[in-house]
């Protein structure tokens, strides 16, 4: 194959890879928004779309083996295949996640804890996803290690409303039974809804990663 041609298919991967990430964002919007105003049918649209994301991702990785095994590629055209081939693995599990929310929205009957902003959350970590293609599609590694260190606030982000949500759990007074049982799904929905989101941020840290690796050579925030 004329390596023009290669390039050529390189580069098509990229922008298959960035309209992945497009679809999936979107995903991840649409779950928040099932969520914030508990509408089901968009929920269940969120859930049954995750068909779609799975195909691009069985796609995407075909287009990986076969740019592999058309020639033999250099190294720096190795480490874009494999970190592609990472990259759209986070993708997909962000799609996972995204389809968590949808399934928590149809589980969810109130909201017991208005101290606990679940959609700023949800907005730091669709930021950090478009940041982290962004840095992909442009191989910036300033912004890669920056992503990084804004994992952290998401951290923080998190052990904060996990603990509003364990202390209110504590010192709320409750009747029944029935009202115990209700109040602890809640409390699992909520903290089952922060790990999630966290885990998204993640796996922006995750496409960070795999492109300073690809475009330095540099490891270091894969470990």
């Amino acid at each position: 194959m004329a390596r023009q041609s290669y390039q050529e298919k390189l580069a098509e991967l990229r922008e298959d890879i960035l309209y992945m990430s497009e679809v999936v964002m979107e995903r991840l919007r649409m779950g928040l928004d099932a969520l914030e105003q508990k509408d089901e049918d968009l929920a269940n649209e969120v859930i049954t779309g995750d068909s779609e994301v799975n195909q691009m991702y069985l796609d995407l990785e075909q287009q990986c083996i076969e740019l592999l095994a058309l020639q033999q590629p250099v190294a720096s055209d190795l480490r874009f295949i494999a970190a592609s081939f990472k990259i759209i693995t986070d993708l997909e599990r962000i799609g996972d996640l995204a389809v968590n929310l949808g399934e928590y929205t149809l589980e969810a009957k109130h909201d017991l804890f208005p101290d606990v902003d679940v959609q700023e959350m949800g907005e730091m970590t669709l930021e950090m996803i478009e940041e982290s293609m962004v840095a992909y599609d442009t191989e910036d590694t300033d912004g890669c290690r920056q992503l990084a260190e804004r994992d952290d606030d998401l951290d923080h982000f998190a052990e904060r409303a996990s603990e509003i949500v364990v202390r209110d759990l504590i010192e709320r007074e409750l009747e029944s039974p029935d009202e115990v049982e209700q109040l602890l799904q809640d409390v699992s929905r909520l903290l089952l809804t922060i790990r999630d989101l966290e885990r998204v941020g993640d796996h922006a840290v995750n496409i960070a990663a795999r492109t300073l690796y690809m475009v330095e050579n540099d490891d270091e925030l894969i470990y």
